[in-house]
């Protein structure tokens, strides 16, 4: 009874820090697609890097405090969307107890009266949801709901696209004056699963709410526009390239890109009507090979940085990070973890990865943004296969390119102004630069990295014409 007492004042004690926070930030702006279709924008037309983390759980397994904690790192990290399940599960609740629905009808919301938090009966799952979600915008942060995982509506949890309908409109009518909202509609699932549950969401979503951008979060190494490239609610296309080795991708049904995420981006980015596309769930830092076989090898820094720069400079508007532990939100009081994981998501959460994803945000925002395209013409030399792949984007007056593992590269400048050149090259594990040399400009110029070929001594050369 004390701890209960305890719990409800720093409750109390938080809403105020709330109300006087939220009184000093206006919240976040509207986002909406740019005019060329290939990025985002914020009311103010300032282009919008989508840096997200995949804080799946976050709604049902943390409390207050430790969310608060929670989007205060992420915050400070430089990452600006958090990626969330609403419902993950048909007997969802929270950490305080609190079921989300009626008898498990995904139409039947539970709803009490009132919000007070220091008032247990009052206060009920979706109070919580409420809660996170205006916390996340006084911090700027915009949150991407999801608001049934795929695997409930596959279940036989009776997910109608009548008791879908109900229930979008719910999610809708509480959520679409609040300005940090993006539609994340399905959840790790095929779209010609349940097809008509998920058009029923999206329709409902775009009829009742013209505020939001709406998404679709398809199933591992596949495309939400595989299925909903032309539907008037999709707004973006987004992908999961995670979580198989280049062996372990042997689907017979999916696109066999192995840890190839660039390719799915260039599969989208050249389809009509265009749309932004970006990669929502690659490979998890500390999450296993394949998932599934926890003795296989972890996914590390390294590679959440290059699944990062192969995706984005081949044309994404942003990314999503992911590290196992945060995703679930694992803690001491778990009787269990999925895909072996072993940390808490207090301590993973500070994980190299996660410290250096602030870095390509800071780097894609340093030059102009909106003329930005992928050009892999800049390439002279070969573009080079899996680990050895390098893939380089430019606006008017500068190229990147990027390579994982230091490789020498031979760069074409033709489409680069000036007979001279600017060179630096940008280290992604620390957002530094080295010193900048100018050079006579050639047709072909060849370039090499510091240090020595090994995978994970990655950078970005970094042209800019004088």
């Amino acid at each position: 009874m004390m701890l209960k007492k305890l719990n409800y004042i720093i409750v109390a004690a938080a809403a105020i820090c709330f109300a006087f926070g939220w009184m000093r930030h206006a919240g976040v702006e509207k986002l909406s697609i740019s005019a060329n279709h290939r990025y985002f924008v914020t009311a103010d037309q300032k282009p919008f890097f989508w840096l997200g983390d995949t804080g799946w759980l976050l709604l049902s397994k943390l409390n207050r405090e430790d969310a608060e904690k929670y989007l205060e790192i992420r915050r400070q990290q430089g990452f600006n969307v958090i990626q969330v399940m609403v419902i993950h599960d048909i007997k969802e609740t929270n950490a305080y107890g609190d079921s989300a629905l009626t008898n498990v009808d995904i139409s039947r919301p539970k709803v009490t009266e009132g919000s007070d938090a220091a008032n247990a009966a009052q206060y009920d799952y979706w109070d919580h949801v409420d809660w996170i979600v205006d916390r996340a915008a006084a911090k700027g942060l915009y949150m991407a709901l999801v608001p049934v995982w795929g695997s409930v509506v596959k279940s036989k949890a009776g997910v109608t696209s009548e008791k879908a309908k109900a229930y979008a409109s719910f999610l809708v009518n509480r959520y679409k004056n609040r300005s940090n909202i993006i539609w994340m509609n399905g959840g790790d699932i095929a779209g010609s699963d349940s097809m008509q549950v998920w058009k029923t969401i999206g329709n409902v979503l775009r009829a009742e709410d013209g505020n939001h951008l709406i998404t679709y979060h398809p199933r591992g190494r596949t495309q939400s526009s595989k299925w909903f490239h032309n539907e008037d609610w999709l707004d973006f296309n987004c992908f999961q390239s995670g979580h198989r080795t280049y062996k372990q991708d042997t689907s017979a049904k999916d696109l066999k890109y192995g840890e190839d995420n660039w390719r799915y981006v260039q599969d989208d980015y050249n389809k009509q009507p265009i749309k932004p596309t970006l990669d929502v769930e690659p490979s998890y830092e500390r999450i296993p090979h394949g998932l599934h076989d926890i003795k296989q090898p972890r996914w590390t820094a390294a590679d959440v940085r290059r699944y990062a720069y192969w995706s984005v400079f081949a044309g994404g508007c942003g990314y999503t990070y992911g590290n196992n532990d945060v995703m679930q939100m694992h803690k001491p009081t778990d009787k269990k973890s999925a895909y072996g994981s072993k940390n808490y998501w207090y301590k993973s959460i500070n994980d190299p990865g996660a410290l250096q994803m602030k870095h390509i945000k800071k780097l894609m925002l340093s030059r102009s943004y909106f003329d930005r395209v992928p050009d892999q013409s800049l390439i002279a030399g070969g573009q080079g296969k899996r680990y050895n792949y390098l893939v380089a984007t430019r606006g008017e007056k500068y190229a990147f390119v990027y390579t994982y593992n230091g490789r020498n590269m031979s760069i074409s400048t033709a489409t680069l102004p000036g007979s001279k050149i600017k060179v630096s090259w940008f280290n992604p594990r620390t957002g530094t630069y080295t010193a900048t040399t100018v050079r006579t400009k050639t047709s072909i110029m060849n370039f090499d990295p510091p240090g020595e070929v090994a995978n994970g001594n990655d950078w970005v050369l970094v042209l800019d014409a004088v």
